[in-house]
């Protein structure tokens, strides 16, 4: 089996997919991609920009337009997602130790979200043939129905966080319904997209029918956003993006979709299996990628009456969990994705103490957490970090950190855990924990978010849709329902009479 990359270059160089072919971007330029463990460069990206976008637009409108694709068989776009999910689950150990790498998640947590990109595939694979319209019966003098149909080229912004992830979620939906896509990654992690191509050329794909250009946002992906033949764009990303990004898109009338930031609250009453809320705690904002997702739970709600019990317990657990070298197996968390995250985070540790919250345990970061010499020294790594005292009207409650880092507000009752947990701009997810039924049907009714666990976090499967609300985004990823986004209806009217 052929590697997907050469691995033994310095730096390893990746090039854009445009019609089935890797090139470089048209101005010849390259971004530096650097090792988060060590903050040290391993990889150029292509610069691409406006001429490199067309390009891959133009290539997905002819594939669309006049290639197989559209004419294809739904049945044999089923085949073609389920030779791309074989492929995935064949170079598993390739991908993820590439994304590793580009981003700095834990092996241990990249090996087994491969593994479920392959199942997104198999499950999209399932979906595309599954679309049909309806009959609807006005009277006897027409026969009236509606037809589903591809929307026609999609372009798809990629975080750097979960980049092959959040790929199949975006353009699994949309090849299934026989769209064409443009991928723009985030140029931070970039390298594992780009070398995905190869496998949609592998499985079968048409040429054109998949494009992936890497480049800087306010260069490739205003581009994207701008050109007239972009039907739709899915984005996820900061709230602030998706801002500039509707301003942008406003000309042409595009269809949007925006997965974004959280400030999502993990509520634990004092009749919960503390032992289980508190790995569930650690789950959701230590080990989750070292706390850079959407949904981590950096706001923990703590009934006060377990409220020192529940950050003791979660402390216990912090203590073993050692930041190191994301490629070791045995590592529970990686490091953060590049410099600009890493002084981000950073500041929060120091403002935290500043609005009167107490760091109850870690605060570490950088060379503090190694020995001298260690190639992890000069990394973009942050110990588990937990504020006490904390309460919602300061920064580190209200804004997104994106690390490795919670503040523990204490709540008296169920109204107050609930108002809380309202008073937030975000509305992407949140978790309750409690042994009260009722009580838990009660909370999911009240609490604003899109998601909503009961007793675990940060649990995502592919057929379910994911999204939020408020400052959150709209449209969903994920599940039919994310499918039914990347379609448009046609209404047929034949008069009989």
């Amino acid at each position: 089996m052929a590697a997907l990359y050469d691995d033994q270059a310095s730096p390893a160089r990746f090039e854009n997919w445009i019609d089935n072919k890797y090139q470089p971007a048209a101005n010849g330029d390259w971004i530096d991609s650097s090792d988060p463990s060590t903050g040290k460069r391993w990889a150029l990206v292509p610069d691409g920009r406006e001429q490199d976008i067309d390009q891959a637009v133009q290539s997905a409108r002819r594939a669309f337009r006049e290639g197989p694709w559209r004419s294809m068989a739904n049945a044999e776009r089923a085949r073609l997602l389920r030779k791309v999910g074989d492929l995935v689950a064949r170079h598993a150990a390739e991908l993820a130790s590439l994304e590793t790498r580009d981003n700095g998640k834990a092996i241990r947590e990249t090996l087994p979200e491969i593994g479920a990109v392959a199942e997104m595939y198999h499950y999209w694979a399932g979906a595309a043939d599954k679309i049909h319209g309806d009959t609807v019966r006005v009277g006897p003098a027409s026969f009236n129905y509606t037809i589903q149909e591809p929307i026609g080229v999609v372009g798809a912004i990629i975080p750097w966080n979960s980049p092959l992830s959040l790929l199949a979620a975006k353009i699994g939906a949309a090849l299934a319904a026989g769209n064409c896509v443009v991928v723009k990654p985030a140029e931070q992690a970039a390298c594992s997209c780009l070398c995905f191509g190869q496998l949609f050329e592998q499985a079968g794909f048409p040429p054109g029918v998949i494009n992936l250009v890497a480049g800087l946002g306010e260069e490739a992906g205003d581009a994207l956003v701008r050109h007239p033949e972009v039907g739709k764009i899915t984005f996820t990303g900061e709230t602030a993006t998706a801002k500039i990004i509707t301003a942008r898109s406003a000309d042409t009338l595009k269809r949007l979709a925006f997965e974004l930031g959280g400030k999502s609250p993990n509520i634990v009453f004092a009749d919960a299996d503390l032992d289980a809320a508190a790995a569930g705690a650690v789950a959701a904002v230590f080990t989750g990628g070292a706390g850079q997702t959407c949904i981590a739970g950096s706001r923990l709600l703590i009934e006060r009456s377990v409220y020192d019990d529940l950050i003791e317990r979660i402390g216990r657990i912090a203590e073993g969990i050692r930041p190191g070298d994301p490629q070791d197996p045995n590592t529970a968390m990686g490091a953060l994705a590049f410099d600009r995250q890493f002084e981000k985070v950073r500041s929060y540790l120091d403002l935290g103490p500043t609005e009167g919250a107490e760091i109850a345990f870690g605060g570490r970061s950088g060379a503090e957490l190694f020995e001298a010499g260690s190639p992890q020294a000069g990394g973009y790594f942050v110990e588990p970090t937990l504020f006490r005292g904390a309460h919602n009207d300061m920064r580190i409650c209200r804004e997104e950190i994106f690390g490795p880092v919670t503040a523990a507000i204490p709540f008296e009752d169920e109204e107050e855990a609930v108002a809380i947990a309202n008073d937030a701009r975000y509305g992407l997810a949140s978790g309750v924990w409690t042994q009260d039924l009722k009580r838990a049907h009660r909370m999911v009714a009240a609490i604003e978010s899109g998601v909503v666990w009961v007793n675990s976090y940060r649990r995502i499967h592919w057929a379910l849709p994911f999204g939020g609300i408020k400052e959150s985004g709209y449209g969903k990823d994920s599940g039919l329902e994310s499918l039914r986004g990347y379609l448009q209806t046609k209404t047929v009217w034949l008069d009989l009479a």
